[in-house]
């Protein structure tokens, strides 16, 4: 059974840091492209950052450039993402993301972490 796990949400004051992370299993992780997503309130889902299978390669939105970092561990089937200099429009809930390289119906969404940046 696949699942992705996110954690490490919460509240945070303006300029704080947070680090999610994202715990995966039922299937070959190293194989899977990951990313992050994240819907604020009122708002589309929108990707925030992506990482390759191998993790030589990652890719963030303007929005977040600079402020976070995505990274991944094969070896533990996890995922993070390192978020710094926190905005209280980066208030949303964040959802892990597993996407196969070739088969795009092979794709799995963990059920989200959410993150308050509010003073």
């Amino acid at each position: 059974q696949v699942q992705l796990v996110e954690s490490g949400g919460g509240l945070v004051q303006p300029g704080g840091s947070l680090r999610l992370s994202c715990a995966a299993s039922g299937f070959t992780f190293s194989l899977y492209a990951m990313s992050w997503y994240r819907q604020g309130p009122e708002k589309e889902r929108e990707l925030v950052a992506v990482i390759t299978s191998g993790g030589g390669r990652t890719n963030y939105a303007d929005s977040v450039k600079g402020r976070f970092t995505i990274s991944r561990d094969n070896a533990e089937n996890a995922v993070y993402l390192q978020m710094n200099s926190l905005k209280p429009e980066d208030t949303a809930v964040y959802y892990c993301n597993a996407q196969h390289p070739v088969y795009a119906y092979k794709t799995y969404w963990g059920k989200g972490a959410l993150v308050t940046v509010s003073s």
